[in-house]
């Protein structure tokens, strides 16, 4: 008997019963994403769904649910085709038949596959997000990779030897890692497998990366983060809700000019070092007169030796926009007059602050 058939000759009062639960998961999912419990609201509408498939509104409220786990730079960035082949050859350099490989924030399971491809007879790839893990599982098995991986859908920092992962890796992929490299939060995630889930000599890939920075000018995107007086009305007191940290954006879509030559601001070893705060100062010495808006910064990322990617402003193909962290009044600048740049980051986030030679920070 078909499903429907079967729904047709339901009796009214069991019907009745079957519509009432689905309505109430349905409004229990609502009220758990109104609340931010995104991971509740999923579960929620899946049990609707399970009692009726093709309920569009358990389908939508689904769907938003998860895309606050899956936004849609997730698409740019699988399309982005330098960044993947530049994985694939680095994967190809490390992994060998007889090295466990941990693929830490699989997603599609992509990087996890290309170990597989490359030789790899077991990997453990982890998820954190439980409805991804599911789809990683189903794209893994498609490709007939099932036998070697091997999907955990949990946090690694949840991970535990050998009840998730068989035995300490030999090999480390992750890509956690954003415009500004450290805000998917990298240090922490490779700290931790190197205390509790790799070999002592296993290969991490990346290896590292630098971050760099660059004083712009560019009217265009500091109205992005600030407003002043516009149809007759001053609403510069709403600037008081803007960011203080930095946001992403195409550099090449402002219209921009360079005030000072890039510069190294923080580099990392993936090897040694962790998530803990961090803070130097650079002496900058203007290229160029004009009224310095924002600070813009990147990351060049070291996969293996030979073997590297960055999102740098030059670099057009990327998927990755570039970090962009406005200041709070535009400072103005020239050659000759150094500008006193503190850098600080706490392992997640990196901020900047611009004073005066004669000012110092706190």
């Amino acid at each position: 008997m078909s499903e429907d058939l079967h729904e047709a000759v339901l009796p009214a009062d069991t019907a009745g019963a079957v519509d009432r639960e689905v309505a109430e998961f349905i409004r229990r999912g609502h009220a758990l994403h109104e609340s931010g419990r995104y991971d509740q609201a999923i579960e929620e509408f899946e049990l609707a769904l399970a009692l009726d498939g093709r309920n569009r509104e358990a389908l939508l409220g689904h769907n938003r649910a998860v895309r606050r786990h899956v936004p849609r730079w997730h698409w740019e960035m699988l399309h982005d085709r330098e960044r993947a082949e530049l994985y694939d050859r680095a994967i190809r350099e490390v992994v060998r038949p007889d090295r466990l490989v941990l693929d830490i924030g699989t997603g599609t399971g992509l990087l996890a596959m290309m170990a597989a491809r490359a030789g790899a007879r077991r990997v453990v790839a982890c998820e954190g997000q439980p409805t991804v893990a599911a789809v990683a599982e189903q794209i893994i098995r498609a490709a007939g990779h099932q036998q070697a991986i091997t999907v955990v859908p949990k946090r690694s920092t949840a991970m535990r030897v050998p009840a998730d992962l068989p035995a300490r890796a030999d090999v480390l992929i992750t890509e956690t890692i954003d415009c500004a490299l450290l805000g998917e939060g990298i240090l922490g995630t490779i700290a931790h497998a190197r205390e509790h889930l790799l070999a002592e000599d296993a290969l991490i890939l990346p290896s590292g990366g630098r971050v760099l920075a660059q004083l712009v000018e560019s009217e265009s995107l500091f109205r992005k983060n600030h407003v002043g007086e516009l149809y007759g009305f001053d609403l510069s007191e709403f600037n008081r809700l803007s960011s203080m940290e930095y946001f992403d954006s195409r550099l090449r879509n402002h219209r921009w000019r360079p005030l000072s030559d890039p510069m190294e601001i923080f580099s990392f070893d993936f090897y040694r070092d962790g998530p803990g705060e961090h803070r130097a100062e650079f002496v900058v010495s203007p290229t160029a007169e004009g009224r310095c808006h924002a600070i813009v910064f990147w990351f060049e990322l070291d996969l293996v030796p030979g073997i590297g990617l960055t999102n740098a402003p030059g670099n057009p193909g990327s998927h990755w926009k570039q970090a962009v962290q406005c200041l709070p009044d535009p400072v103005q600048v020239q050659p000759g007059e150094p500008l006193l740049l503190d850098a600080r980051h706490d392992g997640v986030s990196i901020h900047f602050t611009a004073v005066s030679m004669g000012e110092t920070t706190p």
